[in-house]
């Protein structure tokens, strides 16, 4: 199979694939493709819808297999950057909803830190997606990306909602935001998120709830 990712922001993923070879999204993902290319939907189990609603993603998984060489296109639901990433010996966490489309040998599960009161106040830090096994996965990303590489020990501090991505050699924790004047004025909220290397980080540079709260000033008031 060999991929394209253009037209960014508005990011489109575009798989060439050989007959007898699979690709495997989210419910609704598929913009386009060539005849020849059959679709089986299936719904996960009763541990597999629970853990799918935790992480945000559809409970519906579709499966594309090419009966005969062609083409298949995958959308980005919202302007940003779709990413692609070669799952190997280290696995690969991400952010709630962010997954595309994998290769079938890709596995996804829920990753929950080991602190638990990351998770109780920083939301981003307690659940999010695990990919392992071998094979591309590609993950949708709110705006442009940063990588930062992180030294063993070394510390990022993050504001959360910005974490798209990170190894699962790095560790995450939750950090409150020291003076009441900055806690009100400072627009940050009450916690910052904390990773610690070694590994890379990548950095989304607008969160959709980020986006959201934007555009909300302009709207007019509910009644």
């Amino acid at each position: 199979m060999k991929y394209q990712i253009k037209d960014e922001p508005f990011t489109i993923l575009v798989c060439k694939m050989n007959a007898g070879e699979s690709l495997k999204c989210q419910s609704g993902a598929m913009a386009w493709m060539t005849p020849g290319i059959s679709m089986e939907t299936k719904a996960g189990g009763l541990g597999g819808a629970f853990k799918k609603a935790l992480i945000g993603e559809s409970l519906f998984l579709s499966t594309y297999t090419a009966n005969s060489d062609g083409e298949i296109a995958f959308a980005k639901r919202l302007p940003g950057e779709i990413l692609a990433f070669n799952i190997g010996e280290t696995p690969l966490i991400a952010q709630k909803g962010s997954f595309l489309a994998s290769t079938p040998n890709v596995q996804m599960d829920i990753y929950l830190q080991k602190k638990i009161g990351a998770g109780l106040v920083g939301g981003e830090g307690f659940i999010m997606q695990k990919f392992s096994g071998t094979g591309y996965v590609f993950l949708e990303i709110d705006g442009a990306t940063e990588i930062k590489e992180l030294a063993p020990g070394e510390k990022l501090v993050i504001d959360s909602g910005y974490i798209a991505a990170m190894d699962a050699t790095c560790s995450m924790d939750i950090q409150m935001i020291k003076g009441f004047a900055n806690v009100i004025g400072g627009g940050e909220g009450l916690f910052n998120t904390v990773v610690t290397g070694p590994g890379r980080v990548w950095l989304q540079t607008m969160p959709v709830s980020t986006l959201a709260n934007a555009i909300a000033r302009y709207l007019p008031p509910s009644n």
